[in-house]
């Protein structure tokens, strides 16, 4: 699964956008400097995610919306598009 298809899962399990999950993670003072723990238990109390859900929103909590360019362009099921992850829902996303 592509780090972009772990986002748009995230969305369809919680309703709620990458973005707007952001945000909700840094008005609870999560950040850059947050140990992934933390954003997991959050993550599963509040919205049921697992770990691999979770750990994507917990990169790009901590990091933004830019991943390694190492999967982009590649061949395979963990390919992406562009290094930089769409946030504001699936529903808005250019073609």
């Amino acid at each position: 699964m592509s780090f972009q298809a772990y986002l748009d899962a995230v969305e369809d399990k919680t309703g709620l956008t990458p973005r707007r999950l952001i945000e909700l993670a840094h008005e609870r003072g999560f950040d850059a400097d947050t140990k992934a723990t933390p954003i997991l238990e959050w993550l599963k109390e509040d919205y049921g995610l697992g770990r691999g859900h979770g750990m994507a929103l917990v990169h790009v909590i901590k990091n933004g919306p830019t991943i390694s360019t190492k999967h982009v362009g590649s061949e395979g099921s963990h390919r992406d598009e562009s290094e930089t992850l769409w946030l504001d829902g699936k529903a808005t996303k250019p073609a």
